[in-house]
């Protein structure tokens, strides 16, 4: 999902790589008219494997916020509409999916964006946002070589 699924600054929507050609790519938006373009270097094309949001700790992958999303909504799309909703209600629901989120770098913006494209990945039936090799990672636990005597 990470490298197939694409956002493309000044299109809505989210697009999904169908083939490469010689100077583009060739995508296919992930609504309902699965409409194919050509996308070119001039666009400026991102992987949603290559975004991260700020926390206050460390950036956290979009792919971890999304699976987070899908665990609080139980696979089914947000409960909040991202159209209507005030700022602090906007907060309040991030803090549910992303509990140490930088309130300072985050705007209001980025948390409507990703509601977004949570709604659409979604509806398009992908929601394996995280793959099983990352999972496996984060759920082993790190051994520590230091032992007490």
């Amino acid at each position: 999902m990470k490298e197939t699924i694409l956002a493309i600054a000044g299109k809505p929507g989210l697009y999904k790589l169908v083939s490469r050609g010689k100077n583009n790519l060739i995508v296919e938006t992930l609504d309902n008219t699965h409409r194919r373009m050509p996308a070119f270097a001039t666009d400026r094309i991102t992987s949603l494997g290559d975004i991260a949001m700020y926390s206050e700790t460390d950036d956290v992958p979009l792919t971890k916020i999304l699976d987070n999303m899908k665990n609080l909504e139980k696979g089914k799309k947000a409960s909040i509409d991202y159209k209507k909703a005030s700022a602090d209600e906007l907060h309040e629901y991030f803090t549910k999916v992303l509990p140490d989120w930088d309130q300072d770098r985050v705007q209001n913006s980025h948390i409507k964006k990703l509601i977004q494209w949570y709604n659409i990945l979604i509806e398009a039936g992908i929601t394996d946002f995280v793959d099983p090799e990352e999972e496996a990672e984060e759920e082993t636990p790190s051994t520590d070589d230091s032992q007490p005597a």
